[in-house]
């Protein structure tokens, strides 16, 4: 119960995920790997990112970490599975499910997705939502621009205001009621776009949600921590200033970060 969560993403977007789970299981320790030397995974082919995730699974593995959190919508729709077949002992959560068990369970719901290239070609959500619930519209986009947005520091300016109005200004997301942040990049720009629709619609916040279901999973393999004393170490396979500040916008400024290229 003592070990640590492993988490990890392609850059800094999974640290939303991570900073959610301090939340909600403030007793949890954890160790992130931001794969900053690959990023983003969203132009990559399925093989590549099956291959960068599975590199970085055994490497949390070998942290004696008793779960994994695939903190990247584009390598949980790619490698998800292959992960579980190859690790079916160990709990291994993905970013997508627990957005579509709440997304999915309402009623008369136009739903919009932006996301990467490869989550949004791989069809994920839309076929998970309408597995659950035939009845709802769905339509998708591609946001790549809004990754590097995040990456390269740029939240809250005029070049992530503009973006945002290019991509959500078009006519097919102009009556959506609920937005699926499809990339955990894109809860660094929730904000803004909560302004955007101004109430129109609901911003989906999926770490939130993700690190709800990461606490019934533990619970319900008894994996949960009672400790008062979680410690956090973060691992990156380039090193970026971007993530440092980010990583210290959430987790304060005397976080153990080291270069690991795997």
């Amino acid at each position: 119960m003592n070990k640590p969560i492993g988490i990890f993403d392609s850059g800094v977007g999974g640290l939303t995920v991570a900073a959610a789970i301090k939340r909600v299981l403030p007793n949890e320790s954890f160790v992130y790997f931001g794969d900053t030397r690959h990023s983003p995974y969203g132009d990559k082919s399925e093989d590549t990112i099956r291959g960068y995730s599975d590199r970085i699974t055994d490497f949390l593995l070998a942290q004696d970490c008793k779960a994994i959190v695939i903190a990247c919508n584009t390598a949980s729709a790619l490698a998800y599975t292959f992960l579980t077949q190859k690790y079916p002992d160990v709990p291994i959560i993905n970013v997508v499910d627990p957005v579509v068990a709440h997304v999915g369970s309402k009623i008369n719901n136009k739903v919009g997705i932006i996301a990467t290239r490869a989550t949004t070609k791989s069809g994920i959500y839309r076929k998970k939502l309408r597995k659950l619930n035939a009845k709802l519209q769905v339509v998708a986009a591609a946001t790549p621009l809004l990754v590097g947005v995040v990456e390269e520091g740029f939240t809250n300016t005029k070049v992530s205001q503009g973006a945002i109005e290019t991509y959500l200004g078009s006519k097919k997301f102009s009556d959506v009621t609920t937005l699926i942040l499809g990339c955990t990049h894109f809860p660094l720009l929730q904000k803004e776009i909560e302004t955007f629709y101004n109430g129109r619609a609901e911003v989906v916040d999926s770490p939130e949600l993700v690190a709800h279901y990461l606490k019934y999973r533990l619970a319900q393999t008894q994996l949960l921590e009672a400790s008062l004393m979680p410690n956090y170490s973060f691992y990156v396979s380039e090193f970026t200033d971007n993530f440092n500040r980010v990583a210290k916008m959430f987790f304060g400024e005397d976080i153990s970060l080291e270069e690991k290229m795997l």
